[in-house]
């Protein structure tokens, strides 16, 4: 057991620390915050609550050792080459992401990518069961550690586990395609609470339990039949953005500055449209490409005057689907500019690349118009970071009801991505929308994130862990 002083009262544990190792010019090795969503909400709460959080640093090998840094106490997760192949390009993404976001493209099912999931999860459970301090509570996050729960479990029975679901959990009917469902489904069970972004989410989750374990279930709760006569509660805890923190950066004169250079840079449009997006499937990029290329030929919308910046952060670049999706945006992107553009005036700006967050704050002052057009997704923090950023009321927010953004952001501007003349629609209203009716949406959308802060959610998720059915002999 490690000293006294190295065990917490909270444990994160997440796939991800929230650093990146980097290596100067001069060889000289640091850590430096790494981007994402769950990483800035995720590092905004362990600011506040001192904690350790345990995950993988992104190389290959044995771990690194422990250490501080901002506050925080990060352990770290080797993985070997194979072991990021087999769990993390494999398993994780190739096999649960599709499953669990509509099977937008067909999910794989190795045995042996299940097997290294598997010993990860099991890595990840003893690096927890070692920091957390007896009685502690363990927060572990998302689809790649889905087994961590009942590890956790059998090897320290004093703690109190949750499990939060950044992504949507998927209906009973496409769960069950999974070879391992009920291995997936016993392993979640081990926490005492699971947290997931939507109310649907968490009912689908209830409702595999039910027809898929065959066990007992109750309004929000599920009966563990394992003798211990456990109940589990799953419920919506819908995550949100450091509200302050983003828009103190916002604020910030060299941000502003760097808005209106990004808007010079792209020829000064009357319109900017943008579109911020892992290069992932899901994220409805396609759609959006051809509901603007069918503005473009029905002269709706026609560059200089508008024009579409879209930055697509490169993501699992060893994965099939992602280099055939890469290779067919850029070749409509080419289309569009071959087709619409001019010397000097792209009808689109494709960026593949990934920004720091002050760059990210002067693309959302800059644009007129934000584009979150996915297929599916669990909450999407862009939508809400952009809302946050546009202190000054300007902007239209086009918002994919897919999105579990939507439900709290109803006022933004609606649209099913898969229907693209309703897309189209939806474009041209968030553009021609008199400005003074688009200042009361942004404002009524500002006031929703602001009184939903990360800050709350973890509040609202930890007040939820701790209040979950007691194990039988616990109660007071």
């Amino acid at each position: 057991m490690p000293p006294a002083q190295q065990r917490y009262d909270l444990v994160i544990a997440a796939n991800r620390l929230p650093v990146d190792k980097v290596v100067s010019e001069s060889g000289e090795e640091s850590w430096q915050r790494s981007p994402g969503g769950l990483v800035t909400a995720m590092e905004s709460v362990m600011r506040n609550q001192p904690g350790a959080w345990v995950g993988w640093a992104g190389g290959t090998g044995p771990a690194e050792e422990p250490f501080d840094l901002d506050g925080m106490h990060l352990h770290p997760v080797g993985l070997s080459v194979e072991e990021v192949r087999d769990f993390y390009e494999g398993f994780s993404n190739d096999t649960l992401w599709p499953i669990y976001h509509d099977v937008i493209v067909p999910a794989s099912f190795h045995r042996d990518w299940w097997a290294t999931y598997r010993q990860v999860n099991a890595r990840f459970a003893e690096a927890v069961a070692d920091v957390a301090a007896p009685g502690a509570r363990v927060w572990i996050q998302d689809y790649q550690l889905q087994l961590v729960p009942a590890l956790v479990r059998r090897l320290r029975p004093d703690l109190r586990i949750g499990w939060f679901n950044h992504i949507p959990f998927p209906p009973v009917e496409l769960f069950a395609q999974l070879p391992w469902r009920g291995q997936l489904l016993e392993g979640l069970l081990g926490a005492d609470f699971l947290g997931f972004q939507r109310q649907a989410d968490a009912q689908n989750f209830v409702r595999a339990c039910r027809q898929l374990l065959r066990v007992a279930t109750k309004g929000d709760t599920v009966a563990v039949d394992d003798g211990s006569r456990r109940r589990v509660r799953a419920s919506a805890i819908p995550i949100s953005v450091d509200f302050k923190g983003m828009e103190d950066l916002a604020q910030q004169p060299s941000v502003v500055a760097r808005a209106h250079e990004l808007r010079e840079s792209v020829g000064n449009p009357r319109v900017l449209m943008l579109g911020v997006d892992r290069l992932d499937y899901t994220k409805g990029i396609r759609h959006r490409l051809k509901a603007y290329e069918e503005l473009l030929a029905e002269g709706k919308v026609s560059p200089p005057e508008v024009t579409f910046l879209q930055v697509a952060t490169p993501s699992r670049e060893r994965v099939e689907a992602y280099q055939h999706l890469r290779s067919e945006i850029e070749q409509t992107v080419g289309r569009i500019n071959g087709d619409h553009g001019e010397i000097g005036a792209p009808a689109v700006h494709y960026l593949h690349h990934s920004y720091p967050r002050e760059e990210m704050a002067a693309f959302f002052q800059a644009a007129d118009v934000m584009l979150v057009t996915p297929l599916r997704d669990g909450m999407n923090l862009v939508a809400k970071e952009y809302v946050t950023c546009r202190y000054d009321l300007g902007g239209a927010l086009v918002l994919s009801e897919f999105t579990g953004a939507w439900h709290e952001l109803h006022q933004a501007f609606a649209c099913n991505p898969h229907d693209i003349e309703g897309l189209k629609q939806a474009i041209l209203r968030a553009i021609n929308t008199p400005t003074k009716e688009k200042q009361r949406i942004m404002r009524s959308l500002r006031r929703r994130v602001s009184q939903h802060d990360v800050q709350r959610w973890a509040k609202r998720y930890l007040a939820a862990l701790d209040a979950a059915p007691e194990r039988p002999g616990t109660a007071s």
